[in-house]
């Protein structure tokens, strides 16, 4: 596998819409980077927020996950509580080829305040808006910007086409929009 380029990832972005909204280049005026860089692409995350709480004392089930565990919030900024986390959705769609996977870590400048992005590899043929999960892992309440960069998308193209892609089986997470809750 080879880390694909800024021309790559542009060239793919504006002839298959692999990346929309596309942002050329780094956009760092006053905020957090976002945009297209060297070997990756930093997207921003959505004013769309839903925010860990423990109101009702509930246990955390991948397998039957409370919805009633979040609290949503539509916002330019996100408090997340010390020792929580948050859910978000990237403002970027992306559609992944079949020959590429994509992986994603967070930004520096969140890294450095204590908060943790993590995301799941993007797998060939899958598409929708990427779900973000932000943990704060400090004793303070932790802030998210909107429309903000929030992480780094790594693109890697494999030897040859996978035989069977997300796509192809029909993934539970295809084509999602919005922030998405997990899935059985």
């Amino acid at each position: 596998m080879s880390i694909l380029s800024d021309k790559w990832i542009r060239e793919q972005a504006q002839s298959t819409g692999m990346i929309e909204p596309f942002v050329e280049g780094q956009k760092r005026d006053g905020c957090i980077s976002y945009g297209l860089s060297s070997y990756g692409y930093d997207a921003r995350v959505s004013d769309e927020f839903k925010i860990f709480t423990n109101v009702d004392s509930a246990v955390v089930d991948p397998k039957n996950f409370d919805a009633q565990s979040l609290v949503d919030r539509k916002t330019d900024c996100c408090i997340i509580p010390p020792n929580s986390f948050a859910l978000a959705r990237t403002v970027e769609y992306f559609r992944i080829p079949r020959d590429v996977l994509v992986i994603c870590l967070g930004k520096s400048t969140y890294a450095r305040c204590g908060i943790i992005v993590n995301v799941t590899p993007l797998e060939p043929g899958w598409e929708g808006h990427v779900t973000l999960e932000f943990s704060n892992t400090t004793p303070l309440p932790a802030k998210i910007y909107a429309n903000e960069g929030a992480c780094q998308f790594l693109f890697l193209k494999g030897n040859e086409p996978c035989e069977t892609s997300y796509a192809d089986r029909a993934g539970k997470y295809m084509g999602q929009k919005g922030v998405t809750l997990p899935k059985l």
